[in-house]
């Protein structure tokens, strides 16, 4: 079941961390996301910290059309670009959430922004729907 969290929505499956990893990439890309960044926290909180966490990657997912509107909407978005999927190991299984592209747009006031919102939110909440 997808839920409503304070950033965005999320989801756990019992799946193990680097396959949910993997089918999540998959899933972005079926909706029309590519992957432009991941970054390992796990590694670098060790690697700079010395600090121990379970595995937690930020995966950084754009689709270029709905981030194409969005800067024509407001250039200043990109500020927020692009969407973030977060996906690490909890107890019982693998978190997986995402931002609420709806959060990101209650100071601007374009129709287009909110417009490119919606699809964006669909558009990430199918992906999680799609994990069980």
């Amino acid at each position: 079941m997808v839920e409503q969290t304070t950033y965005g929505v999320s989801r756990t499956v019992p799946a193990p961390f680097a396959e949910t990893v993997e089918r999540v990439k998959a899933l972005l890309r079926d909706e029309g996301f590519g992957v432009l960044t991941e970054i390992d926290v796990q590694g670098t909180m060790q690697q700079k910290l010395g600090k121990d966490m379970r595995p937690y990657v930020i995966l950084g997912a754009c689709n270029p059309p709905l981030a194409s509107r969005a800067l024509d909407a407001e250039p200043e978005i990109g500020l927020l670009l692009p969407c973030n999927v977060v996906v690490a190991e909890r107890e019982g299984g693998t978190w997986v959430g995402a931002v609420n592209p709806q959060s990101l747009v209650p100071r601007s006031g374009s129709g287009d922004l909110q417009a490119v919102a919606d699809e964006a939110d669909v558009r990430l909440r199918r992906v999680l729907e799609r994990l069980a």
